[in-house]
Formats: structure tokens, sequence, C-alpha cells
């Protein structure tokens, strides 16, 4: 089931039903990581040939929509 641009997906059980691409069962945490550890586009885009650079620019933007709906609470 597609949840965003036709690119993010959620499915029951698929890795345990995190956001993945493209019904792929790479998660857009797993792109996160990897750009979070120093991988460029171009580096996960040779590791991963399954993958687009709008996938990769679409999981970012899913991401970050997701952060404007989270709140914490800083007096903790």
């Amino acid at each position: 089931m597609y949840i965003f641009k036709n690119i993010i997906t959620l499915e029951e059980g698929k890795r345990s039903g995190k956001p993945c691409i493209r019904g792929m069962r790479i998660t857009v945490e797993d792109v996160l990581r990897w750009l979070a550890s120093g991988m460029t586009t171009e580096d996960i885009l040779e590791d991963f040939p399954e993958l687009t650079r709008e996938d990769i620019l679409v999981a970012l933007e899913f991401s970050a929509l997701l952060q404007r709906r989270t709140f914490f609470d800083v007096a903790a």
C-alpha cells in the first residue's frame, strides 16, 4: 500500500511494518542511516542500483514531514 508519493509503502509483516521504498525491503530508516554515516547519494545508488535518486529524495521529504509532527518534552 502506497502512502506517500507512490514511493513510500507500508506493508504489514515487511520490515516490521516500517515505511519502505516502493515495496522493497529497503526502509526510509535505512536510507537516512546511510546518509548519516557519510554515504553520498551516488554511493547509495551504486550500492543499491534498484533505488533511484527520487527514492532517496522522497525518503528525506517523508522523514522531514514526520518530524514536523513530533514534539519533544524538553522539560523532562
